[in-house]
């Protein structure tokens, strides 16, 4: 069996946690592996790392890169040019399948689920594969509560290893959901099994615009097909879909009350990452790096990271992308980006910001380096904190070792690379006029970033 992996999502549903650049699939938000390293981790339940393709997008390669080489799971990656929903997702990496195995059996998984791994899932996806010949499986999770934030599926006739799907119904209010509930209809995990002759020939017939794009290379099929959903373009539409029951414990982690519910907790029903300290307090949810006190306040969510403080009811966790959105209108970065931010070569942090200067903490992985590149309206002074820097700087490129620094001025070409086995630890203080990411023109870059400046034919 061939997985798919879906991993483009912006998962901003768990602000300020996750943000787009950085979204929640990525982080290792239990057991100090991500939502997306576990996925994989259940993927290899069936597929061998060479039979396992990620989708993802320009964003967030490198962290689809980054955390692959951490598992050792050698994976195919197919990066997006666009997002354009599930469906041309789907279609893109059926395609590429085909080509090795025109009759494989695939199953799409999503990357930001918490499912556990156990007899019952696994039972779950032979029954499938059996289904996957004959049908189009969607996985339907059997409910624990008549949730109004997921889409159901009604299982109709009987078959030798499901059920047919009757109907997909839309999210429902809550008394609508309590007789979901009670009728036994399923939760629609957005998961799915199927043959690539079967998938391609619903496509053709019932989004023929999206099959007929990707007859094109990869760039051309992205502008040519509609932005559309793998149920709405084809599963609501086929007479072929059919439904197995996942009984095995799952979640979306949609919410940080959802987060809450999966994690451990405390005599008084407090979850706590970090310090807490309160009199009175009852089943909180406390993510911290500094204590956290509280008076008075019980069901709550503190979730508090270096540039943003959230705190409000649990229960209202789940409309915390109004706080996104407040953000995104008002063209506030702090919508996608951490103070953390992570790069092909490392990451970088904001230490302190003024008007004109910027302290950031550069961690380059072992034998990486970042641009060769220039900026125009800043210079920068690096401090290395651990482990030894190779400097060019201008016409000169020489070593840098903890403790020593060096001063780059402002039109100097430059570059910091990491020779050694361990991490380069350095602080850089910049000081201009302009310290955004914009003021860097990159002339020579491992990973093909360019600027509208930068030269265009250095490899």
């Amino acid at each position: 069996m061939y997985s798919v992996i879906l991993a483009g999502g912006s998962g901003t549903r768990l602000f300020p946690l996750s943000r787009s650049e950085y979204p929640k699939q990525f982080i290792p938000l239990l057991d100090k592996e991500s939502l997306f390293q576990k996925a994989v981790l259940r993927a290899c339940l069936y597929s061998m790392p060479d039979e396992i393709y990620v989708v993802t997008n320009e964003a967030h390669k490198f962290l689809v890169r980054d955390q692959l080489e951490e598992m050792d799971a050698d994976c195919h990656i197919l990066t997006e040019p666009c997002g354009k929903n599930t469906l041309p997702a789907i279609q893109y990496v059926v395609s590429e399948i085909a080509k090795r195995d025109p009759d494989a059996v695939v199953a799409v998984f999503a990357s930001d689920q918490l499912i556990e791994a156990d007899g019952r899932y696994t039972r779950a996806i032979d029954q499938a594969c059996v289904l996957a010949k004959t049908h189009l499986v969607v996985f339907g999770v059997v409910p624990t509560s008549p949730h109004t934030g997921y889409g159901y599926i009604r299982p109709g006739a009987a078959l030798e290893e499901g059920y047919v799907v009757d109907a997909f119904v839309e999210k429902p209010d809550a008394p609508t959901a309590e007789r979901y509930l009670a009728e036994k209809y399923l939760w629609n995990a957005g998961m799915f099994c199927f043959g690539v002759p079967i998938f391609l020939e619903e496509c053709k017939k019932l989004s023929p615009e999206v099959y007929a794009a990707f007859q094109k290379p990869t760039d051309e099929a992205y502008n040519l097909t509609p932005k559309i959903s793998m149920d709405y373009g084809i599963m609501e539409k086929t007479d072929k879909a059919a439904v197995v029951p996942l009984i095995s414990s799952w979640s979306d982690l949609g919410s940080f009350e959802a987060l809450y519910s999966v994690m451990d907790k405390d005599s008084l029903g407090n979850v706590v990452e970090g310090e807490y300290l309160s009199p009175d307090g009852k089943n909180n949810l406390i993510i911290s790096d500094k204590l956290v006190a509280t008076l008075g306040l019980s069901n709550v969510a503190v979730i508090d990271t270096p540039d943003v403080l959230l705190v409000c009811p649990k229960d209202q966790s789940q409309n915390v992308g109004e706080i996104t959105a407040l953000l995104q209108k008002n063209g506030d970065s702090r919508a996608s980006v951490h103070t953390t931010v992570h790069r092909p070569w490392g990451s970088y942090s904001v230490l302190l910001k003024g008007k004109a200067y910027l302290i950031k903490r550069l961690t380059v992985k072992p034998h990486a380096r970042l641009s060769l590149q220039y900026h125009h309206h800043r210079s920068e002074h690096w401090i290395v904190v651990s482990g030894m820097a190779e400097v060019v700087n201008g016409d000169t490129t020489f070593f840098v070792r903890n403790g020593e620094s060096t001063f780059v001025p402002a039109g100097t070409m430059h570059r910091l690379s990491n020779p050694g086995i361990l991490p380069l630890e350095v602080i850089e203080v910049q000081l201009g006029e302009i310290l955004t990411e914009e003021d860097i023109v990159r002339c020579d870059d491992d990973y093909l970033r360019y600027s509208e400046e930068s030269p265009k034919n250095i490899e």
